[in-house]
């Protein structure tokens, strides 16, 4: 059984790799004749029948081939091991941000550099400037279908926003979900605010809750002006891409409106892995559900992101080198 499933794996790897490398749907044969697998095409096309099962590929046409899905795409990313570039990718970081003479050149440049490594949008967003913890919060209901959120911080700044909570909400159910609040965001900073708060929005399973949330941890932010730089748009409508026409236009307006793109990578700053990984509708996002984000932390102790946004046949263990890579190069920058 366990060589079975390793078996599995390999076809799934080499069904992603060769669908990656030549955008065409991958037949059986082929990977019999040079998949370097050592079985047979018949076993092959049980191994691929038993995967499409799973939801982990899928056949678009009548032909013979098949292609990953999004959640095969996933299990080839848990199971990659880490890579890291080449010495000449290596020099190139190196040799390129040596010369650069403050904390915005830095950005430029990498955010330049990664897009030319990747292939893909490159997206940076900002060293934070200031993230003091949180004091108190405080939620006022200002009427059925409002609320006030008042956030103190720990250096003594009060910041304040009106929330339309998108249908009345009866009051003893408000008060409660306050008290949970400002009970949970004390001593937290915005990071860790946004993710125990996006935790708790999930267990009370109120519906206006997840809108609160994303005010109270922007609230908390106050003063600190949040952007994001990108490079590299026209690499959406490249050869390499399988957007539709109608796919590009929606990404590039979340890239240009930088709200949404900020919201997801606050969420992905919460991942334990180095390099966080976020696949079509896994972004929760409809303008960014054809495409993938990978991206890493870079800076102290509340690191800000860089990452590459592109369709989700995209070479990911490149990529998330490349990424990890100018993370780390980065970071080194800003310490210096």
């Amino acid at each position: 059984m366990v060589v079975a499933e390793e078996r599995k794996r390999r076809v799934l790897r080499a069904i992603v790799e060769g669908y990656v490398a030549t955008h065409e749907p991958v037949a059986s044969t082929a990977l019999a004749n040079h998949g370097g697998l050592g079985v047979s095409s018949a076993t092959i096309r049980n191994d691929m029948a038993q995967l499409e099962d799973e939801g982990l590929i899928t056949q678009p046409h009548t032909s013979a081939g098949r292609i990953p899905t999004d959640k095969g795409y996933r299990r080839f990313v848990d199971h990659l091991t880490t890579s890291s570039l080449g010495d000449p990718d290596r020099r190139a970081i190196s040799t390129f941000l040596e010369d650069a003479v403050d904390v915005s050149d830095v950005v430029e440049r990498s955010v330049k550099l990664l897009s030319q490594l990747t292939r893909q949008v490159a997206v940076i967003q900002y060293p934070a400037v200031r993230e003091a913890t949180v004091r108190r919060v405080e939620m006022v209901h200002a009427s059925p279908d409002r609320a006030l959120v008042v956030v103190v911080s720990s250096d003594a700044r009060v910041d304040q926003t009106t929330v339309a909570l998108g249908a009345d909400v009866d009051d003893e159910e408000f008060e409660k979900a306050a008290a949970e609040v400002a009970r949970q965001a004390v001593g937290l900073s915005p990071a860790e605010l946004g993710r125990v708060l996006t935790q708790w929005a999930e267990r009370s399973r109120l519906a206006w809750a997840p809108t609160v949330v994303q005010a109270i941890v922007s609230t908390s932010r106050g003063g600190t002006v949040e952007r994001v730089v990108f490079a590299g748009s026209s690499h959406l409508a490249g050869p390499d891409s399988d957007l539709d026409s109608d796919q590009i236009a929606p990404v590039l307006e979340a890239l240009e409106e930088q709200v949404i793109l900020l919201q997801l990578l606050h969420e992905m700053s919460s991942d334990q892995s180095e390099v966080a990984v976020r696949i079509g509708k896994e972004t929760r996002t409809p303008a960014l559900a054809g495409t993938s984000v990978i991206a890493a932390g870079y800076g102290g102790q509340q690191p800000s992101l860089v990452g590459a946004i592109g369709p989700t046949r995209m070479d990911y263990p490149g990529t998330m080198a490349a990424v990890r890579a100018v993370a780390r190069y980065l970071t080194r920058a800003m310490d210096e």
